[in-house]
């Protein structure tokens, strides 16, 4: 068990490339602000090291809000206000106090994004958890299916290819004129629920068609899930607390 210092103090941390990278992206992005204290508790709580992109993140920023809040990357706890994203501890269910024992069983949850969607990053039995891909690769739970898909990559790759502007292409079918309005309107703890929703052909066929309204985001992925196990009895799991 590794402590905080040691956690912190690495030759080579990863959250100077990663403000790098970010000032040099064409795709927006805000950094939220952080709680120091707070981030070193999520830091040792994880295990995980500043030299990480993970670990850069959840010490350095209360997350990143993409595409103007499409997508928002959990962070440490901040003080952006209540209309901001939770924090990574809030909606992976981190121990309120530091717990040698825990581990994220099912795997991380990295980001929300407004249609319901996850990003996840395994954990070390990702099949027993239900999901493709290998131990420590993203995948994602998209709501237009109701299931999960192995992108490939780690976190670090994940988080290069959303600053890259993979998110245009990924989303492609999945956004519709006027889409920037409407989720600058939400809250960090809101998404859209369509009708029909996006797994039904309805939608699939016309998707500007539907009518959208901003939920709790607990309450979209709780549709999601609930949808999945009753259309062919699948239950995807954990998919956030928050």
């Amino acid at each position: 068990m590794r402590e905080i210092d040691e956690l912190i103090n690495v030759g080579d941390p990863a959250w100077p490339l990663l403000l790098q990278e970010l000032s040099d992206t064409d795709v927006p992005v805000e950094v939220l602000p952080v709680d120091a204290e707070s981030g070193r508790a999520c830091l040792r709580q994880l295990q995980v090291t500043a030299r990480s992109n993970l670990g850069g993140i959840v010490l350095n920023c209360g997350g990143l809000l993409v595409d103007g809040g499409w997508l928002r990357v959990f962070g440490a706890p901040g003080d952006a206000g209540p209309e901001a994203p939770p924090a990574l501890a809030e909606v992976n269910a981190l121990p309120p106090a530091f717990d040698p024992q825990w581990r994220p069983e099912a795997g991380l949850v990295l980001a929300h994004d407004v249609l319901g969607g996850v990003f996840a990053l395994n954990g070390s039995d990702a099949r027993r958890a239900g999901r493709p891909g290998d131990p420590g690769e993203v995948v994602y739970f998209a709501p237009d299916s109701l299931g999960w898909e192995a992108l490939g990559a780690g976190h670090s790759a994940w988080l290069s290819w959303i600053l890259s502007g993979g998110l245009r292409e990924f989303y492609g079918g999945l956004r519709w004129d006027g889409w920037p309005d409407e989720v600058a309107a939400l809250s960090g703890r809101q998404g859209l629920s369509f009708f029909p929703p996006l797994w039904s052909a309805e939608a699939r066929r016309d998707l500007p068609a539907t009518s959208r309204r901003a939920v709790p985001m607990a309450e979209l992925l709780g549709l999601s899930r609930d949808s999945a196990l009753r259309l062919d009895g699948t239950d995807p799991g954990f998919l956030g607390a928050a």
